[in-house]
């Protein structure tokens, strides 16, 4: 069988670019071959190889997000099989915590159960590794780039958490475009014990000026949250802080939140941001409505905290207005009634929520006829299934 054990001690002191041979020593004794590692692109479109460099010859070839089995492994999050007469080739998701890192393929003498558990784990495993090696190399980062990253996105992507977390009662997917290019755009969350804390950021501009006023804000946002501040301290600390550390006419739409799990009380705050989308039973019932004040920066009335009591599998959706405002050389907005449409549309099919925002961006691009985005466009969504997130039974 795959000896888990043994991947772990030999990871412990290995180099991180021998993350791939590892991993296939390891699948050998199930009688695995043939391993290959992938990792998804920032755009999350490709999944990338990266090279084993215990083996010669060229890398395979990357393979496309939801048009191959490996993309199908990736956007599922399932465990693929396909029958290649004396052997069996199985695509296993990469799971890092509970992002969703890439895909690892490999070939199977036999298709059985025990076998393919074993090669899930292998999968954890793979993420594991990831994620303690992430904070001291650059590897991951590397192949997981398709083209020149600018500055401001790289400081960008370097502030943001995770794009999906998955845990027992609660699902947070999230999505930046351009990828490659964003500056202004960023989302953060955190869960703490009983409450799910998030917010969005849309900062004035594009390029290094932008990616300073969003770098501030959600620096100030995690002083303040991890300092137990209330949500109306929170905001009002982020229009000051902008006001008086960014160059003048700098400023920042967003929206602050709680979510406390127990009781799926939803709280927020909004400064000049596009209101929460509230989705219930498959259907978008709504806009929430919150009094906005300015955006931070700019100089304005006391912050409003509403409050949404949300029943067991609601999602709310924050978004920047780069989707709405996504428009055709003609000039004709994507629009939030279009946006609302293809809520409607998507849910019904019970699309994992970090497939449906991959396909929103791709309506998104198709509406505006171009590959590449004219201004940031980013959104979260997040479900509450109302069950504890702590229940481990």
């Amino acid at each position: 069988m795959i000896d888990l054990g043994w991947a772990l001690r030999t990871a412990r002191g290995a180099n991180p670019s021998s993350m791939p041979a590892i991993l296939a020593r390891a699948a050998a004794g199930c009688g695995a071959s043939d391993v290959v590692v992938y990792l998804v692109d920032f755009g999350q479109t490709t999944l990338e190889v990266m090279p084993d460099l215990s083996r010669d010859g060229p890398p395979p070839p990357s393979e496309a997000v939801g048009a191959t089995m490996a993309g199908r492994a990736f956007t599922d999050q399932k465990v693929l099989v396909a029958d290649r007469g004396d052997s069996f080739r199985v695509w296993v998701p990469i799971v890092e915590g509970s992002d969703h890192t890439g895909v690892i393929a490999l070939t199977l003498p036999s298709n059985d159960d025990t076998l393919l558990e074993a090669c899930a784990e292998l999968g954890i495993l793979a993420g594991y590794l990831i994620a303690v090696h992430a904070r001291c190399t650059d590897v991951y980062n590397f192949f997981r780039r398709r083209q020149a990253m600018s500055l401001a996105a790289t400081m960008q992507w370097d502030l943001l958490p995770p794009l999906v977390l998955h845990v027992r009662g609660l699902t947070v997917a999230s999505l930046l475009e351009p990828a490659y290019d964003i500056g202004g755009d960023c989302f953060d969350y955190s869960l703490n014990g009983n409450f799910l804390d998030l917010a969005i950021v849309d900062a004035v501009g594009r390029g290094l000026a932008a990616a300073r006023i969003a770098s501030l804000t959600l620096s100030s946002y995690r002083h303040d949250r991890r300092n137990g501040q209330p949500l109306a301290t929170i905001h009002e600390n982020l229009g000051t802080r902008i006001a008086q550390e960014c160059e003048k006419n700098s400023f920042a739409t967003g929206i602050v939140g709680r979510i406390e799990l127990s009781s799926g009380i939803f709280s927020w705050t909004n400064a000049g941001h596009p209101p929460p989308v509230l989705i219930r039973h498959g259907r978008v019932i709504g806009e929430l409505q919150c009094r906005p004040t300015p955006p931070w920066g700019v100089t304005g009335r006391e912050p409003t905290v509403a409050t949404e009591q949300l029943e067991p599998g609601d999602c709310i959706l924050l978004y920047t207005d780069g989707i709405t405002e996504a428009r055709t050389r003609g000039g004709e907005f994507f629009g939030v009634e279009r946006l609302v449409d293809f809520m409607n549309r998507h849910c019904a099919q019970s699309l994992r929520p970090e497939a449906m925002l991959r396909h929103l961006v791709a309506s998104v691009r198709t509406h505006q006829g171009v590959d590449d985005l004219h201004d940031d466009a980013t959104a979260v969504l997040v479900c509450w299934e109302g069950s504890p997130v702590d229940d481990i039974s």
